[in-house]
């Protein structure tokens, strides 16, 4: 074999690997990636805190309004929307507002938000203290539910020259469809008829002899 086509074989071999890790690494990186946004606020992704931070007389003046906005994606029979359109708010100050669902359809739906502020770079400015993103949300037929939102917009704003401009700050939420009734129900069932499976596998016979 000559020695070109062996340097071929090798680049080949070597690009083939790369292409094999990079893949790896993307499915790796989702939680990562996922972490990162929750840290820095790239993409628009919200921070969490605990309480608002005491903040000088002289920062707690500025003020920003916040627009709130609400999405259905997909099949979701659900009416979705913000209780309050916008609301002005001290930078520091812990502010409350509401989204209301409702449920449309003739049996109970399973629900699930997602988040994110505009502009992108306010987002790691933005922290909310409690919220109903990321978790489950059951509405009975015809139900409708006020969903709270507990936020601050952090002082350390002032710090950043690029926000100098950001008076405005849009919080979005869209709902998507997790299950319905009679599909959790269906799963439920399985996953219990599979637990009773194993315990039964786990069992050892009865002795024969008495």
């Amino acid at each position: 074999m000559s020695t070109d086509r062996r340097r071929n074989r090798r680049t080949f071999a070597a690009l083939a690997l790369v292409a094999l890790g990079m893949v790896g690494l993307a499915y790796a990186s989702v939680p990562l990636y996922r972490l990162f946004c929750q840290v820095t606020g790239f993409g628009g992704t919200p921070q969490r805190a605990a309480v608002a931070p005491e903040v000088p007389a002289d920062v707690a003046q500025r003020l920003v309004t916040i627009r709130f906005n609400a999405d259905i994606a997909g099949a979701l029979p659900w009416r979705f929307e913000p209780v309050q359109r916008e609301m002005t708010v001290k930078l520091g100050e812990q502010a409350l507002a509401y989204y209301r669902a409702t449920n449309l359809a003739d049996r109970a739906i399973i629900g699930q938000a997602t988040f994110n502020v505009t502009p992108d770079k306010a987002g790691r400015f933005f922290d909310k203290i409690e919220c109903f993103c990321f978790t489950d949300q059951r509405l009975a037929a015809g139900e409708t539910v006020d969903m709270p939102v507990s936020f601050f917009v952090d002082p350390e704003i002032v710090e950043d020259r690029d926000m100098d401009e950001v008076k405005t700050i849009t919080l979005s939420y869209t709902f998507f469809f997790v299950s319905d009734d009679a599909e959790a129900k269906a799963e439920g069932a399985e996953r219990a008829s599979r637990a009773l499976g194993d315990a039964a596998d786990h069992v050892a016979p009865a002795d024969a002899g008495g």
